[in-house]
């Protein structure tokens, strides 16, 4: 009788981390960024040095990372969610490269 409510319970705990998945991934990566917030041309000129302090708040590299953020932003108007990664959001911000071929924005 134990086994069987032990076999139950793993059951429900599995059922409910697949709806808790689901439901996060519903709502994006990590739930906390709207596509319509980050796309193409959804800044002005003056939000890009908070959105890139945003951006560069946890590298190493902090003065590199603003400087070519904000060079960035202006030219495309947004800058991608979070810190890292998340580049696609902005098609202008991710092309952009530099002569070598390496991507131009952090």
């Amino acid at each position: 009788m134990a086994k069987s409510y032990g076999a139950l319970f793993l059951l429900a705990l599995v059922v409910f981390s697949l709806l808790q998945t689901m439901v996060m991934a519903s709502k994006g990566s990590g739930g906390n960024w709207n596509p319509k917030r980050y796309g193409p041309g959804s800044l002005k000129r003056s939000q890009c040095p908070k959105e890139c302090d945003r951006r560069c708040s946890q590298t190493q590299y902090h003065n590199a990372c603003i400087l070519f953020c904000n060079k960035c932003c202006r030219k495309c108007l947004c800058v991608p969610p979070g810190y890292y990664g998340n580049k696609q959001v902005c098609s202008c911000y991710n092309n952009w490269k530099t002569q070598q071929g390496g991507p131009k924005c952090p």
